[in-house]
């Protein structure tokens, strides 16, 4: 089912979908829309949700897919427009876990080759926990002559060190609890050219809908615990979110594409598309999850 406005989407009647789980692509431009859709069908999201404005093609789903593609149209990149999709996404789908990416972004969990994400959230939820904390690491090409928009899939590299954190405050200074801001990859190494509010890699990016819940510009929730990286017993599973968004804009914006010849530096590391490599180098972890 296709939607021509976002308002026609978000009027949709509550459970109306189906069950989930379910993802939302948002595209913000043709660069790997097909491969995203690709990744989180392969993952077994059930329903997969694509933002895109009038003018950008989307791959129609396979024949014999299992999971229903639904195209949204609007401008997917004008202000508050991932929060506004993914509120509407939220009301219209109560109950069911949600994820949210954009187009050359690729979800990854522990053992996600061998288990579904249906199956994740199911465990997940048996630890009383309603979200997952995602960390945003940053892929981009080993050579920009060849690839100028810092995006290949076959030669992708990431950052193997230079992740840290700090404490969140609150609005009176204090720190949250179990709460964290986390920071690395290119949005660290090339601060310079990054807006202070989007430095953060951090990101809920798989949760349940309830009603109320809202999405924020920060990509936190205004559910407070559901922005905790664990509970209060022991580890949570934590996911990684790859992704080229960061590579693309860099070398899309004057003021940083004519400054970075190289994303390469002594920690860049090929990628593998392998979740164990991503749990060796420290970038998540499954809990108990074994």
């Amino acid at each position: 089912m296709d939607f021509d406005t976002l308002e026609q989407f978000a009027a949709q009647r509550p459970g109306s979908f189906g069950k989930g789980p379910a993802a939302m692509v948002i595209a913000e431009d043709r660069i790997e829309v097909g491969s995203t859709i690709d990744h989180v069908r392969s993952l077994g999201f059930r329903h997969v949700f694509v933002l895109a404005p009038p003018d950008l093609n989307v791959p129609p789903a396979p024949q014999g897919t299992k999971s229903e593609q639904h195209v949204i149209r609007s401008r997917s990149r004008a202000p508050g427009a991932t929060q506004a999709a993914v509120n509407a996404l939220i009301d219209v789908m109560p109950g069911e876990w949600l994820h949210y990416c954009y187009n050359g972004e690729y979800l990854f969990y522990p053992f996600c080759e061998d288990r579904s994400v249906g199956e994740m959230v199911t465990w997940v939820m048996e630890e009383r926990r309603a979200a997952i904390l995602t960390y945003v690491i940053d892929l981009y090409a080993p050579d920009l002559r060849t690839y100028p928009d810092a995006v290949s899939l076959d030669t992708a590299m990431l950052d193997s060190s230079g992740y840290y954190a700090e404490g969140r405050p609150d609005e009176h200074g204090n720190p949250k609890d179990r709460q964290l801001d986390f920071y690395g990859g290119l949005r660290w190494r090339f601060e310079e050219h990054v807006a202070r509010p989007k430095r953060k890699i951090d990101r809920i990016g798989l949760f349940q809908a309830k009603p109320g819940l809202r999405l924020r510009e920060d990509h936190t929730l205004n559910d407070e615990e559901m922005n905790t990286y664990a509970c209060p017993w022991h580890h949570s599973l934590t996911a990684t979110i790859c992704s080229f968004r960061v590579a693309k804009a860099l070398r899309t914006n004057p003021g940083s594409r004519h400054d970075i010849s190289d994303f390469r530096w002594h920690k860049s590391t090929p990628f593998h598309w392998s979740s164990l490599q991503l749990m060796e180098l420290g970038l998540m972890e499954p809990g108990q999850w074994f």
